[in-house]
């Protein structure tokens, strides 16, 4: 056949239109809405998934892939119901003019449930995302695996679970909770790096209601037993919770403005307006020098921000301790503080874990860390050593220590125990160590200290609170002063508070090109 041959088979003008006219028809047909699937998500105060994606997106960025796609199913009535898209939306599009990745679970089709063609339409997305280096967005709204289809479907969460690990510190993961999620697709979501929950609409359980009830006998609602509320004060599963859509969206794509499109990246910076050497001087009205009355960390965080703005992680769970992300000079830093307001700021195990992962997640995408320290120790009790404050408050420790981004710690008042060096002292790697004159840094308060030093001398003195309170003086005045850490190097300097600001912002200009040596293996083994 020759060159002629071929071109002569090729389709005619009018032909190629007739192509095209059916390809519109088709493409109007996968866009058009089933009325009344969408008026039942509406009613319950649920958006749809193309809804969704507008909102996550910038407007007309997004780019939709496989809308053609259909099951290849039977059984069941299967071979008679084979929608295009089959449950899930997915592609790609700009957030704040960077790429970003996303599946969205339509629940109008099978209710999102998960099937073999739904499976692989978000396997490639997740694949796509890791390739291009951008991170990925889930919008979850599903029934869980599509029951019809048997280990089939079972098979495409596994598949999801490996794409979640293997993405781990490489790109972003962001999960967004719109609806119900239950059994083994709720591990996806614990697998990604940050959770995001609607109150009311969304929930989270391995085992639903009716099974926890014939097995327990115990009664509960879907959102008693996972909802927003529920994982992001008791769980710590949850990460965020909103009232609605809108505003839990609009938060996501604030997020993503903080992080880096891959851990080979920086985090984006941003002009900033707000003075690198603007003097914090309130910070000496906000932090009382008495070590034992109570503060909310939260304002010196907001003193020392960009325009006094933080956004807070796991706000509601753990809450003795502080994690935020904020601006310094327009550059997104990771804040961890110990939060007196709350149990005096002692580390548990909550804390520790809601910290360590914290860290952990700064470090895996180059953000720098700093560590606000006021804590008195340890939270000390047959509970938490039953329960293993040990190991957990190990995680914290082997999260700073494994962390290669530059780090600085900061000394307000008291740093005591064990718990001093888990904060990220200079001995376990900080990079710079700072202090305000009303640090005290010690093995523990002085109280305690006399009360075991001098015990003999105390019992048996005439008078023994005057003998505790002279050695308590004693004890204070010996190790316990502001410049004794100083002294010995633990602390590179003792820094005016109302510098704070304008410390920090220098201190990490410099650490802004650390290298680190990272030792030749194939991966610690986390304390669990």
């Amino acid at each position: 056949m020759t060159l002629l041959d071929d071109l002569s088979a090729l389709p005619s003008v009018p032909q190629l239109r007739l192509c095209t006219d059916e390809l519109r028809r088709l493409k109007e047909e996968v866009s058009r809405a089933c009325p009344v699937a969408t008026r039942r998500q509406h009613d319950k105060n649920k958006l749809t998934a193309h809804e969704r994606l507008e909102l996550l997106f910038d407007q007309g960025t997004f780019t939709e892939i496989e809308p053609l796609r259909r099951h290849r199913a039977t059984g069941f009535g299967l071979e008679d119901n084979k929608p295009y898209g089959d449950g899930v939306v997915i592609g790609w599009g700009l957030v704040h003019g960077r790429t970003v990745f996303a599946y969205a679970h339509d629940f109008r089709v099978f209710a999102g449930a998960l099937g073999e063609a739904h499976a692989t339409k978000v396997h490639k997305v997740m694949d796509l995302a890791e390739s291009a280096g951008a991170p990925l967005v889930s919008l979850n709204d599903g029934a869980g695996a599509r029951i019809q289809e048997g280990v089939t479907a079972l098979a495409g969460y596994g598949g999801i679970f490996r794409r979640n690990v293997a993405a781990s510190g490489v790109i972003p993961q962001i999960s967004v909770m719109l609806g119900p999620c239950a059994g083994g697709a709720a591990y996806s979501p614990a697998l990604t790096d940050f959770v995001f929950m609607v109150r009311e609409s969304s929930q989270m359980f391995i085992t639903g209601p009716d099974v926890v009830q014939a097995v327990t006998g115990e009664k509960i609602t879907h959102n008693g037993l996972g909802g927003a509320d529920v994982h992001a004060t008791t769980s710590g599963v949850c990460h965020f919770a909103y009232d609605d859509e809108v505003e839990c969206l609009t938060d996501v794509r604030f997020l993503l403005s903080l992080l880096p499109a891959n851990n080979r990246e920086a985090a984006p910076a941003e002009s900033c307006t707000d003075p690198a050497d603007r003097r914090t001087d309130s910070l000496v009205d906000l932090v009382p020098a008495d070590p034992g009355q109570s503060y909310d960390i939260r304002d010196v965080i907001e003193e020392i921000a960009d325009d006094g703005d933080y956004f807070e992680v796991h706000e509601a769970w753990a809450r003795n301790v502080v994690c935020a992300l904020v601006r310094l000079d327009g550059h997104p830093v990771g804040i961890v503080a110990n939060q007196p307001a709350v149990l005096a700021g002692v580390l548990d195990i909550h804390a520790s874990e809601k910290a360590a992962r914290f860290v952990s997640t700064c470090d895996s995408f180059n953000i720098p860390l700093v560590t606000l320290v006021d804590v008195p120790g340890f939270l000390p009790g047959v509970d938490q050593e039953h329960s293993g404050i040990i190991r957990h408050g190990a995680k914290l420790l082997y999260a700073y220590c494994n962390a290669t981004v530059p780090r600085i710690s900061l000394v307000l008042r008291k740093a005591y125990g064990g718990a001093y060096i888990v904060m990220d002292s200079r001995s376990i790697g900080a990079d710079l160590s700072f202090a305000w004159p009303t640090n005290e840094i010690a093995v523990m308060g002085a109280e305690g200290a006399a009360n075991v030093i001098f015990r003999r001398e105390i019992a048996a003195s005439d008078d023994p609170e005057a003998v505790r309170a002279q050695r308590i003086k004693e004890y204070k005045s010996e190790l316990m002063h502001p410049y004794y850490a100083a002294e010995r190097g633990l602390v590179d300097d003792v820094i005016d508070p109302a510098e704070t600001r304008s410390v920090l912002i220098r201190s990490l200009a410099m650490l802004r090109a650390k290298q680190a040596e990272i030792p030749a293996r194939k991966h610690g083994n986390i304390p669990t």
